[in-house]
């Protein structure tokens, strides 16, 4: 699949009107992506849980207009105008008018709410991301009934990633790979793919509680972020790294070999932040508190050979990752233990999904 396949050859425009509602969710990747070339391509393969609580849901009304140069729309979130968040849609059309002509066809009304804080380090531009896209094919599939759920998938995350390279992980569930990588045939830079081999079964209902350190907008966004790791000294190390633990992790998923996807996991989320902590210039996501409980959690962990273990994504808040048979004790971990660290002792509860949904 090349990107010209994601190029539609005949529409029937005879729709005047219509409305679609998608909700699609965040992901917290396992083995992470950092770095990136035009337009939004992996420097290497990673590798998702994809969530269910932690979604966006996106209404989108199309009304048939004339022809015009670039795409109009509106864009409301949480029932607010949003005009601030319209130059990030705006370049997001620009970039995919060529595979979605219809967008210059159609004026178009975007409501958008978000079911965790916005911009604070839970992948919201992700779940934002593939929900328009997701919309966005729901037209094209109404213009084009010829297209199959296979292509609707690949190409809404081929949209989604044109947006924010993660959200190419929210379309599909519940582990999803993005990146070209040697181990998987089907695996793509372009669009996510669903991890092709038997799961083990201690990975079923994988558990993923969410503790909101800092429910702030971030200092530094991803995308300042992933153009810092041009010219970082680590760079490529880290590239190869990221392939090698997802050749790792694929057999770990497949055996259940859980202590071995703990010290995997961690790692990667240490080296995410390790590579923000040498860019030139260098900066912290994490907080004071995001140490205190990845402290409780070795702590615990030593005490009761449990086996939750924490990642991080570019933020400050932390995700603890524990299989679903362990979900009462870590309830009440997080409940005695944890909660103190969050931002007015707020989490959420959250576990592996299969992905998007028409509403």
């Amino acid at each position: 699949m090349n990107t010209t396949s994601f190029i539609p050859k005949e529409l029937d425009f005879s729709i005047k009107e219509t409305t679609v509602t998608w909700k699609t969710p965040s992901n917290i990747a396992l083995v992470k992506y950092w770095g990136k070339t035009n337009p939004q391509l992996p420097k290497n393969a990673s590798i998702s849980f994809t969530l269910s609580n932690c979604h966006t849901k996106t209404k989108i009304t199309f009304t048939k207009t004339k022809k015009v140069k670039e795409a109009d729309f509106e864009l409301f979130f949480e029932g607010k105008k949003k005009d601030e968040f319209k130059p990030k849609i705006a370049t997001f059309f620009e970039r995919i008018v060529t595979y979605c002509p219809y967008i210059l066809e159609y004026k178009m009304e975007i409501h958008s709410e978000n079911s965790f804080p916005h911009s604070s380090g839970i992948a919201s531009s992700a779940s934002g991301m593939s929900a328009i896209a997701a919309c966005l094919m729901s037209l094209e599939k109404s213009l084009d009934n010829t297209i199959s759920e296979e292509f609707f998938n690949q190409k809404a995350s081929f949209l989604a990633r044109l947006g924010s390279g993660s959200a190419s992980r929210s379309i599909e569930g519940p582990l999803v790979i993005w990146g070209k990588h040697d181990d998987f045939e089907t695996s793509s830079d372009l669009y996510g793919v669903k991890f092709p081999h038997y799961v083990h079964s201690i990975f079923d209902n994988y558990q993923d509680t969410i503790l909101l350190v800092d429910k702030g907008e971030k200092q530094v966004s991803s995308t300042v972020g992933h153009n810092l790791m041009f010219d970082h000294p680590y760079a490529e190390n880290r590239f190869k790294q990221a392939n090698d633990n997802l050749s790792k992790i694929s057999k770990i998923l497949q055996t259940g070999n859980i202590k071995e996807f703990i010290k995997l996991v961690e790692s990667e989320a240490l080296t995410l932040h390790a590579m923000m902590l040498t860019s030139d210039p260098y900066f912290i996501l994490m907080k004071p508190n995001t140490l205190k409980i990845i402290n409780e959690i070795w702590e615990y962990r030593t005490k009761t050979n449990s086996n939750v273990c924490f990642t991080l994504d570019a933020g400050a808040n932390v995700h603890l990752l524990y299989p679903n048979n362990e979900k009462e004790k870590i309830h009440s971990f997080i409940d005695q233990k944890l909660s103190q660290y969050c931002q007015k002792g707020q989490y959420i509860h959250d576990f592996s999904g299969n992905g998007a949904a028409l509403i």
